[in-house]
């Protein structure tokens, strides 16, 4: 069967990070076509699968991110170029504001890989995740079809306005306590012990993206992200190595909990040797009762991990990504990336759903407290019914009061809701924020990691001022 020519893009597509260019201008290569959107943990996973496969093999295989909005906030080019960039792509994207590429290609779901050989056919078309093998594979089978590249070939253009050099990049997680501050600085992989005027006490990981425990200054994270903080141990989310690892505050060592640095099907049971253990995508922590609780981004399930008998237990979440309530398996969560406990209830930030989930630990009952469904979302305040939020990714309770800290990423403020029946509120702010994704409470003060500026702020609760935290400046 004579495989289909791909069509052109359609004229007035953005490039954000590189010049214009066209299918045609990309004959003699392979073209891994990949329709994705910015806010997914799903496309995240396949963009890192393309960039891997991309270094593999420079000169004939050309990977095209095509970007397609889902939140408002994403339309903005810049708000998505740095989304994208937190996953670490530097691959030449393009913007399709008004889903005219996604029409054209007859594109249906995210992500989709189109396959396009060097004479310009599409020749395999796969969609979602689950086919990571596959895709190698055919790529692979693609790319022996072409000569040997050229010089001019293996080089790659330079991604345009590329991110500053600061500091942090992309910081996700915080853990705030009366006199220190942690960081998961996750694009520079590392995490950070800091004082409240930001000077870096210790860092844990070389830096580099790998996947090793031991000291701090050999270890490894990849894409750290959520933190939870008990004792002397400070547990990391390392969503890129698909692992719950620990820090031990005392000596600095790093270990390996569970996780094999494989996105896999997590199973029930004893992790009895750490590395055998499938997680996928854990994005955020909660430490209850000896307990570890984590968000994956990639099932849309809550686990927890037993730190005595080391035990695996699946908690709440059908794996289907929607708005559902239930006990345990009967619930469904809409990429969880935030937790925040107190007493016998874990707080869930539903990303896509642009939602606040409780989980009642006794009977692992799952509620909304604001969202209405996966397309529903907002800024409106006042009651939880019709209240409503776009795109957050944080969340944090204050250890005084009922009240939750919301981050929320799509409309860039601060917001709040009074637990038990209370409103939801937009906190003041001088200015909107940036792409926050992390928030911790402590010392009369709401600490924001501020993503998308690269920095931390800090918002003092009794004044209302707002003022940066200068990280090792």
């Amino acid at each position: 069967m004579n495989a289909a020519l791909a069509p052109e893009f359609p004229r007035g597509l953005q490039w954000l990070n590189a010049p214009a260019t066209s299918l045609h201008d990309q004959r003699g290569r392979i073209v891994a076509l990949a329709f994705v959107n910015a806010a997914s943990a799903w496309c995240g996973q396949r963009l890192s699968e393309l960039t891997s496969l991309q270094s593999r093999y420079p000169g004939r295989l050309q990977a095209l991110i095509v970007n397609v909005p889902r939140f408002d906030s994403e339309r903005d080019p810049q708000s998505a170029l740095k989304r994208l960039r937190r996953h670490g792509v530097g691959l030449p994207i393009a913007q399709d504001a008004d889903w005219a590429a996604w029409q054209r290609f007859g594109i249906d779901s995210w992500p989709t890989v189109l396959l396009i050989d060097g004479e310009g056919h599409i020749r395999h078309r796969m969609v979602g995740v689950d086919a990571s093998s596959e895709l190698e594979r055919s790529v692979a089978n693609l790319c022996e079809t072409l000569h040997s590249p050229t010089d001019d070939d293996l080089r790659d253009a330079a991604e345009s306005s590329p991110e500053p050099r600061l500091p942090l990049r992309f910081p996700t997680g915080l853990i705030a306590t009366p006199e220190r501050l942690f960081i998961a600085d996750t694009g520079h992989h590392r995490v950070l012990e800091c004082t409240h005027q930001g000077r870096v006490v210790r860092q844990f990981g070389m830096g580099t993206p790998d996947f090793v425990d031991g000291d701090s200054s050999h270890a490894a994270f990849r894409h750290p992200q959520g933190l939870a903080l008990l004792r002397e141990s400070l547990y990391v989310a390392d969503s890129g190595n698909h692992a719950l690892r620990c820090i031990t505050l005392s000596s600095g060592i790093v270990a390996t909990l569970c996780g094999n640095g494989r996105p896999g099907e997590t199973v029930e049971g004893l992790a009895s040797v750490p590395r055998d253990v499938f997680l996928n995508q854990p994005q955020a922590l909660a430490v209850v009762n000896n307990q570890v609780y984590l968000a994956t981004a990639g099932d849309n399930r809550i686990w927890s991990y037993d730190l005595g008998t080391r035990e695996l237990r699946q908690r709440a979440g059908s794996g289907q990504l929607d708005i559902r309530d239930g006990s345990g398996p009967m619930a469904a969560f809409a990429q969880p990336t935030s937790l925040a406990a107190v007493h016998q209830v874990v707080y869930v930030c539903d990303t896509l759903g642009s939602a606040i989930r409780s989980l009642q630990l006794r009977g692992d009952i799952v509620q909304t407290l604001v969202g209405q469904g996966l397309w529903d979302f907002g800024a409106e305040d006042g009651p939880r019914e019709s209240a409503r939020l776009q795109h957050p990714q944080a969340i944090a309770l204050s250890p005084d009061a009922p009240l939750l800290w919301i981050a929320d990423t799509g409309n860039g403020s601060l917001r709040s809701l009074r637990l038990g029946g209370g409103e939801l509120t937009t906190v003041p702010l001088p200015r909107p924020l940036r792409g926050p994704a992390g928030l911790s409470v402590a010392a009369g003060a709401v600490w924001i990691a501020e993503t998308d500026a690269h920095a931390v702020l800090r918002y003092d609760i009794a004044t209302g001022e707002l003022s940066h935290v200068p990280i090792d400046e």
